[in-house]
């Protein structure tokens, strides 16, 4: 994710990383040639004109723009629904936290840090299933090598991860730490994450229906090689700009859409998991009285 300071209107303007108009030139430099050959040849094809004008296509493109504001929603309530996953998780996981040190009985300091380890391992084996990137030197620095070998083994690692937390809870449980009412406390909160954990998979296994993406996406591109057709009688020379112009509105509202419909990859608009793992873990062993680095300060530009 891109994490920019509150910049000046103008420079906004000219901004070019973390915008999706890179990704767009090759797309807009075939427009504004096209716009260029039908100013040429005062949109005629093969000696036959086009009989286009204004009018349709401005109704036209109304419809069109109802349908992309519509996709555009879409795509932000899932990037939503992730983040409140997500903050939800680093909530879930600092209560967990306040319960096992304030709610034992006789609690040590070496069974709470390997339950806090745990809590870290489960974030950070999230975001890898969720990106389908490989966790395991993560895992390495987290878990014991009994453990390790344990979630190693497995294909839904925080599913997993999470059952060694709810062991820990019962053999505190078996040592007289915990009694029932407390275990079902920390119970509570487990349900939790298996809840973040769930809707985490609901968002990346269910995309958007791939029809309704193509429908959009071939109208998009319909609607823009047609409009220099329809302006080039009004406009002349000045359509191949116009034609852009347009065209870089409604594309890259499309490209956006894209990119944020499946918010826990690596695209600069996406969600920053690697921030957000080092964060809860940071928060979660300050609690248990350890001292944590001082977070470098945030540059200009970062992806994570």
């Amino acid at each position: 994710m891109i994490i920019r300071k509150k910049e000046h209107w103008l420079r906004m303007l000219f901004v070019w990383h973390g915008s999706v108009l890179p990704a767009l030139l090759p797309r807009l430099a075939l427009l504004f040639i096209l716009s260029l050959g039908v100013v040429y040849f005062h949109g005629t094809v093969l000696n036959f004109k086009i009989p286009l004008n204004p009018a349709p296509l401005t109704l036209f493109g109304f419809v069109l723009a109802l349908f992309l504001g519509f996709r555009n929603n879409v795509s932000y309530d899932r990037f939503w629904e992730g983040r409140k996953l997500w903050g939800g998780l680093l909530n879930t996981t600092r209560s967990l936290t306040r319960q096992a040190i304030t709610l034992q009985h006789a609690g040590q300091g070496n069974e709470i840090t390997d339950f806090v380890q745990l809590q870290s391992a489960f974030v950070f084996a999230l975001k890898h299933q969720l990106r389908e990137t490989d966790p395991e030197k993560d895992l390495k620095e987290r878990l014991s090598e009994d453990q390790l070998q344990i979630v190693k083994q497995a294909k839904y690692k925080p599913a997993v991860i999470m059952n060694l937390m709810a062991c820990w809870i019962q053999k505190a449980r078996d040592k007289g730490n915990l009694d029932t009412i407390l275990q079902a406390r920390f119970d509570e909160n487990l349900d939790k994450l298996s809840d973040i954990l769930g809707g985490c998979e609901r968002i990346v296994s269910t995309p958007i229906p791939y029809s309704y993406r193509v429908l959009l996406h071939r109208t998009v591109y319909i609607y823009c090689f047609l409009l220099p057709f329809g302006l080039v009688d009004s406009l002349g020379w000045f359509t191949p700009l116009i034609v852009v112009f347009v065209a870089y509105t409604f594309v890259a509202f499309e490209a956006i859409a894209d990119e944020i419909e499946e918010p826990f990859g690596t695209d600069a608009n996406d969600l920053a998991l690697n921030s957000m793992c080092i964060m809860i873990e940071e928060t979660i062993t300050e609690m248990t009285g350890k001292e944590i680095s001082k977070p470098a300060k945030i540059s200009q530009n970062i992806i994570d």
